[in-house]
């Protein structure tokens, strides 16, 4: 029997646990007392991290469907593969079906997200995270979130639009030109498709998930949550259908903040390109920072 393509994707270990502890003593007493700390307390488990609620739900998804795994979660981590037992002594102690990872011996393990063909890449490092979009991959730098997971089986993805998956295009418009050169460009291309931003391919990953259960059965729901608002949404709509992707919600928020919305939608990850709407967001859902595009340069006049 033929399946779909399997949905991969890639947690560095420090946010699929807790490792500030260990962290703070490579931070503040170097490499050797670390690793001597992470032997001596490789039986000791480590505490779910910002990653762990969504990747227990990926991969419950595999036991709805049966048959050969659908959805793969690959460990990349810093550590070397002697520091990094300790990980993998977590990892066997909460159940969790992860078999493949790369410790990348104190450098950045953001190499091998393409070797595994991965479509996100999640890290609290925000090096790792550029680096990996700047090589067309999508990646993001998960924020500590004030609220706990949500309780719903459910698996709910938000997204912001521009600079996450459409490019930036128009926001650079908006942030050079303003509002009204913003809303103007997008009547007069309302038909024209915007092109792919980084996560386009992970939505498409998705979507095919999606596909494989009957639309009221579905344990993935997705959801746009975006500043535009009419008459900017014409655009968005018509370049979603043509690339063939369902979107299961779409907010059209005019400027609104997005919080109290993600929060009535019940995100258990939102995706969103620019750090105030993150640092905003993570009041009520776990966020992951896409540092991408106009409102990431360096130059930006956007402060």
């Amino acid at each position: 029997m033929s399946v779909g393509p399997k949905l991969v994707i890639a947690i560095s270990s420090t946010a699929l646990f807790d490792m500030r502890e260990s962290h703070s003593i490579y931070e503040n007493e170097g490499v050797a007392a670390y690793a001597e700390y992470q032997r001596e307390h490789e039986d000791d488990i480590l505490q779910p991290g910002e990653a762990f609620p969504l990747a227990t739900k990926l991969l419950r998804i595999n036991e709805k469907l049966g048959g050969d795994p659908r959805v793969e979660i690959i460990l990349l981590s810093r550590n070397s593969a002697d520091t990094g037992l300790r990980v993998f002594n977590s990892i066997a102690h909460y159940g969790l079906n992860i078999s493949r990872a790369a410790f990348s011996g104190g450098n950045s393990p953001y190499r091998y997200v393409s070797a595994f063909a991965c479509h996100l890449f999640l890290s609290t490092h925000a090096d790792d995270v550029r680096r990996a979009l700047d090589s067309g991959m999508a990646a993001a730098t998960l924020l500590p979130s004030k609220n706990g997971p949500s309780e719903s089986d459910e698996l709910r993805f938000a997204f912001d639009g521009d600079a996450v998956l459409f490019s930036d295009a128009s926001e650079r418009i908006f942030k050079e030109q303003g509002l009204d050169a913003f809303t103007a460009n997008e009547k007069a291309s309302a038909r024209q498709p915007l092109d792919a931003g980084p996560f386009k391919n992970f939505l498409q990953a998705l979507h095919g998930l999606q596909a494989e259960f009957p639309v009221d059965e579905c344990p993935i729901r997705t959801a746009l949550v975006t500043a535009r608002a009419a008459p900017a949404h014409e655009r968005v709509v018509r370049t979603l259908r043509s690339w063939g992707i369902r979107i299961d919600e779409s907010l059209f928020l005019g400027g609104l903040s997005k919080g109290d919305f993600l929060n009535s939608f019940g995100a258990d990850v939102f995706f969103d390109d620019q750090q105030v709407h993150c640092t905003s967001a993570s009041e009520y859902v776990a966020t992951g920072h896409v540092p991408h595009g106009v409102a990431n340069e360096v130059n930006s006049d956007d402060h």
